[in-house]
């Protein structure tokens, strides 16, 4: 049932393409595991080794401080409509800030939002297929509008003010780097 590869096939690819969620798993030496839940369409496959994903304002920033400390990133996708699957990759992760050439790069990828926050690589070296029996059938019903409403309410000024508040160390105290410059 569960297939390793070293490469995202065409078809895994196409399968990333039409998720609506997708989890970020993260850890530093010490400290606590973080999974994150994330959405809208801030995930792309660049190809068969490498994908980039938009991290979007939160209350938190424990992925950027834990990849500071340990590159090691899982990310999970699960088919929640049609053939279950459930696809992890493995990898190793660099955060990139406003303040990086290849964050004005990769921006490009996405739609304009005022919570942009990072630009995560993820080189891939191992992907994991399996079988995913046990995931519930849900429908998706929509996007969540609140954190981008939220997010142009703010406007960049306040949204750096928050992230001073808010991202500039993980729970367990971790630098984040986001206002590094």
């Amino acid at each position: 049932m569960s297939k390793l590869l070293t490469k995202i096939t065409q078809e895994l690819q196409d399968f990333i393409k039409n998720q609506k969620i997708f989890f970020v798993g993260t850890a530093a030496q010490d400290g606590r595991v973080n999974v994150s839940p994330k959405g809208h369409d801030t995930l792309h496959v660049l190809n068969a080794n490498k994908l980039v994903w938009l991290n979007l304002t939160g209350s938190g920033n424990e992925t950027a401080a834990h990849v500071l400390k340990n590159d090691r990133m899982t990310i999970m996708f699960c088919a929640f409509e049609g053939k279950p699957l459930i696809l992890r990759v493995y990898g190793n992760a660099k955060i990139y800030h406003e303040r990086d050439a290849k964050f004005h790069d990769y921006i490009k990828l996405f739609e304009e939002n005022t919570g942009s926050r990072q630009i995560i690589e993820l080189e891939v070296d191992l992907v994991q297929t399996s079988c995913g029996y046990s995931i519930p059938f849900m429908d998706f019903k929509e996007e969540r509008g609140q954190l981008n409403s939220w997010s142009k309410k703010q406007g960049k000024e306040k949204i750096e003010t928050y992230w001073q508040e808010k991202n500039t160390k993980s729970i367990d105290g971790f630098e984040t780097d986001i206002l590094k410059k």
